[in-house]
């Protein structure tokens, strides 16, 4: 099963070629687009928008440190003779 429609796929190749064509601008600021991976996500958050089949968008999760395991170790220092 595809994760993307076709669609979608057509987004993601307008915005490419419009990107090297040196037409693409990002949202609000308005500046040129030159990076091919922002070209992608300017397409795929456009097929998002129509309602197109487009997975979510991934989330990192945070390391979070266990207050149980967590021995943090601090510098003495010396005393001044």
């Amino acid at each position: 099963m595809a994760k993307y429609s076709r669609r979608s796929a057509e987004k993601v190749a307008k915005a490419m070629h419009e990107m090297h064509e040196g037409k693409l601008r990002s949202g609000r600021s308005g500046t040129k687009v030159t990076n091919p991976r922002q070209a992608i996500a300017i397409g795929l958050s456009e097929a998002r928008e129509e309602g197109e089949k487009v997975p979510r968008k991934t989330v990192k999760k945070r390391n979070t440190v266990k207050k149980a395991g967590f021995k943090r170790t601090t510098v003495r220092k010396r005393a001044s003779k």
